[in-house]
């Protein structure tokens, strides 16, 4: 029987599988990296908003809070974007007649809300929580990046899951003290500026658990003090403090009489003892115990942000 094909058949067809492996491989390579440039993630993107709101001019330059605005950010999932009225409250005596704050006026006369277009949008199927964040010690700038230094609002993170999986599986990178939240410019304890932390002793949020300090509290005239609350004690036989309004004086033995009341609890000052950190990891460590911060295992559980 003749032969079909010519023997470099077999030469080609080695060469075609190699081929297609290579294109699969090319193919598998290039939608990663798809999935990962901001033209999918808007990672750096600056959308167009009704009103070119500048962070910089309203942050860096006039110094607001991101309270003032975004109220909801400690006690609620959402941050809150801000209401007329809020713009409203200075601009109904500064800049009154700037065209770029016409849809600002249009929209408090009107009573209809401005159309701001969300830079931070995730998916639907995504819980985040921003109370759970910011009392626990991640700052806006962790996420969000250096707010006070964007003219024009922009995404600086790809807010992807392997971007949060990081995070969520050494936190300690990341912590920082409650009072430091709202610090853009917080880089973090260093052998040049270390950071100073104590517990204090409080019931409540874990938040308030810790104090710490950038100046070493050894140095200072008025050494800082936590401060234990304890219950009043009554000598036998005088029974429960009196309750109600201020009674009449108590004549004892003909002197002037005292009033009795509600005692105040007694306070016992006691000397914070503070520890000093020269890293971001030392001081996230410690972080991590006194917020109570889960494992990382449990952080990393998929029905942490799925749900």
């Amino acid at each position: 029987m003749a032969q079909v094909f010519d023997r470099s058949s077999n030469a080609l067809a080695r060469l075609s599988l190699v081929l297609t492996g290579i294109i699969v491989i090319a193919l598998g390579v290039t939608l990663n990296e798809l999935q990962r440039s901001p033209w999918v993630t808007r990672q750096g993107q600056r959308p167009d908003q009704p009103i070119p709101f500048s962070h910089k001019h309203h942050v860096e330059g006039l110094g607001l809070q991101c309270q003032y605005c975004h109220t909801s950010v400690e006690k609620s999932s959402y941050a809150g974007i801000p209401p007329t009225k809020t713009c409203i409250n200075c601009h109904s005596q500064i800049w009154t007649d700037a065209q770029l704050l016409e849809p600002v006026r249009q929209s408090w006369a009107t009573g209809a809300s401005i159309q701001w277009i969300r830079v931070h949008d995730l998916p639907d199927y995504v819980y985040f929580n921003h109370e759970v964040h910011v009392n626990k010690g991640i700052g806006c700038a962790s996420c969000h990046g250096r707010v006070d230094e964007m003219p024009l609002m922009y995404q600086q993170n790809t807010l992807q899951m392997e971007w949060c999986l990081n995070c969520h599986r050494n936190p300690a990178s990341n912590l920082r003290p409650t009072s430091e939240i709202y610090n853009m410019a917080w880089a973090g304890p260093s052998k040049e500026k270390p950071v100073w932390c104590a517990g204090t002793g409080k019931s409540g949020p874990t938040s308030q658990d810790v104090s710490c300090t950038t100046t070493d509290p050894s140095n200072n005239g008025n050494p800082e003090l936590a401060m234990m609350q304890l219950e009043p004690t009554h000598p036998a036989g005088l029974g429960a403090p009196q309750t109600g309004p201020n009674m009449q004086p108590h004549i004892v033995d003909g002197g002037e009489g005292k009033t009795v009341g509600n005692p105040l609890p007694l306070q016992l000052a006691l000397p914070a003892s503070y520890q000093k950190f020269t890293s971001q990891m030392e001081l996230g460590k410690y972080l991590t115990a006194q917020y109570h911060i889960r494992e990382p295992e449990q952080l990393s559980s998929c029905e942490t942000c799925h749900r």
